[in-house]
C-alpha cells in the first residue's frame, strides 16, 4: 500500500531551510538527548523503555536499573518476572522487559554483548528500528548515518513544509536531502526540544516562537 502524504505547507526554499536550521541550532546550542546513559547498552535499554513514556520517568527508573544490570548478559540471566518488577513503573513494563531481554539475548549470541556501530547491524537487533538505531549511533558513537525522526521531528517537519510524507522512513529521506549531514544530529536534538517545549502538538506557542517569521504554519502574523 502506498504511503499517505499530508496536505501541509508547500516545500520551502533552500534559504528557508537554512534559516530555520540556523535559528534552531542557535536557540539550542547545547541540545542533547535527554535520556541519561553511560554507554551504548544503557542507551539501547533506555530508548526501549522510553516508548510512550516520559524521559523523566525513564531516567528515574534507570538510575537504579543500570546499577543492577551492567552487561547484556545480566538482562539475559535474570527472569522475565524480575526485570518486569524492576521497571514496573514504566508503561507496558511486561512487554518492555520481554523486548529488552530479547535484544540482549541477540547481543550475547551475535556480538559478544556489544552494541554494533553501524545502522545496518543495529537494526538487526530485535525491536530496534531506524529511529532507535540513529539515536544510538549519534549519541553513543557520534556517528550520523541518518536523521532521528521521533514524534516531534515528524510534527515540525510537516509544519515547516519540509516533507509531506507520513512514513517516517520517507520523512527521514526528505530531511537527509534537505539538511547538511553535519547538522543531522544537533538539528534533530534541537527540533525535539523545540517540539517538546514550544511547538507542541496540541497548542503550538507561536506567540513566543522566534521562528514565527519563517514558519509557514505560524498561527500569528
Amino acid at each position: 500500500m502506498a504511503s499517505q502524504t499530508y496536505n501541509g505547507p508547500e516545500p520551502k526554499s533552500p534559504q528557508q531551510v537554512q534559516e530555520i536550521t540556523s535559528q534552531l541550532l542557535a536557540l539550542y546550542p547545547n541540545a542533547k538527548y535527554e535520556l541519561v546513559f553511560a554507554n551504548p547498552l544503557e542507551l539501547l535499554v533506555a530508548t526501549q523503555l522510553a516508548a510512550q513514556c516520559t524521559d523523566e520517568r525513564v531516567n528515574t527508573v534507570t538510575k537504579n536499573l543500570f546499577q543492577k544490570y551492567r552487561q547484556a548478559s545480566d538482562y539475559v540471566n535474570t527472569s522475565q518476572e524480575e526485570l518486569a518488577q524492576d521497571i514496573h513503573s514504566i508503561t507496558f513494563y511486561n512487554n518492555k522487559a520481554r523486548n529488552i531481554r530479547a535484544a540482549c539475548q541477540y547481543l550475547v549470541d551475535r556480538t559478544g554483548g556489544e552494541v554494533p556501530r553501524t545502522l545496518a547491524e543495529i537494526i538487526k537487533i530485535p525491536g530496534v528500528a531506524r529511529k532507535t538505531g540513529n539515536v544510538i549511533l549519534g549519541n553513543a558513537f557520534d556517528v550520523s548515518e541518518g536523521f532521528i525522526v521521533d514524534t516531534h521531528v515528524d510534527r515540525l517537519s510537516h509544519r515547516f513544509g519540509w516533507t509531506k510524507q507520513s512514513d517516517i522512513v520517507k520523512i527521514e529521506q526528505d530531511l537527509m536531502r534537505l539538511i547538511p549531514r553535519e547538522h543531522w544530529l544537533p538539528l534533530a536534538h534541537s527540533m525535539i526540544l523545540h517540539g517538546r517545549y514550544t511547538c507542541n502538538a496540541r497548542k503550538p506557542a507561536c506567540d513566543r516562537c522566534p521562528l514565527v517569521k519563517v514558519c509557514p504554519s505560524a498561527e500569528v502574523a
